[in-house]
């Protein structure tokens, strides 16, 4: 299952919730705005590949549990051009913080070609804490893509941090005599993900 699939079904796009550390969770009130039976949406939801279990909840509000995190390999461009400046290259400047996470992204690409990371893409290798925060913070993408104030700078801004934190903490290319293997993969596809998003040079 992929997000638009999830969306479709639906009928707009659910809401992420919770840090999906522990389980990747959306919610969603699309029965109360679609005016439909809670539970009629509640079963074709469930019949979704990737879903572990929907819970009706209140007047109308499905919550649904995915059985892995899922991202939108291929997603939408960000259609915001942040004014932030070049300079300071520094922690501070919010500008250098997002373009140096595109950077590092572009860079793990690089990498992985060089080190020989299989191609593919399993969710399931995705369980450091790290890299589910990632997939936390671009499942909003689509929601915002949608919404009238999308707040694009502190989304960029949070994409990049938590992929910092990713990078350092759970690499996504081997690491001394470590062999490459599906996680790498799993990893490197995030990255590719991030670098797609997040706007900035390829290198800095």
């Amino acid at each position: 299952m992929t997000p638009g699939e999830l969306a479709g079904v639906l009928g707009e796009p659910p809401v992420p919730e919770g840090t999906w550390e522990r389980e990747a969770v959306y919610v969603s009130a699309a029965a109360l705005r679609r005016r439909l039976p809670a539970g009629e949406l509640a079963a074709r939801v469930r019949e979704l590949d990737g879903v572990a279990a929907v819970e009706v909840r209140g007047q109308g509000f499905l919550r649904i549990v995915l059985t892995e995190p899922v991202v939108d390999l291929e997603p939408v461009a960000v259609p915001f051009e942040p004014a932030w400046p070049d300079f300071p290259r520094t922690w501070d400047n919010p500008g250098f913080v997002v373009r140096y996470g595109h950077a590092r992204a572009c860079a793990v690409r690089r990498w992985a070609g060089q080190l020989g990371v299989p191609a593919g893409f399993r969710p399931e290798e995705l369980s450091d804490p790290y890299h589910r925060r990632v997939l936390r913070v671009l499942a909003e993408l689509p929601g915002r893509l949608a919404g009238r104030e999308p707040g694009w700078e502190s989304f960029l801004l949070r994409l990049a941090l938590a992929y910092h934190d990713a990078h350092e903490r759970a690499p996504a290319v081997p690491v001394g005599d470590e062999e490459p293997g599906p996680v790498h993969a799993a990893r490197v596809r995030v990255a590719d993900v991030v670098g797609k998003v997040l706007p900035g040079p390829d290198r800095l």
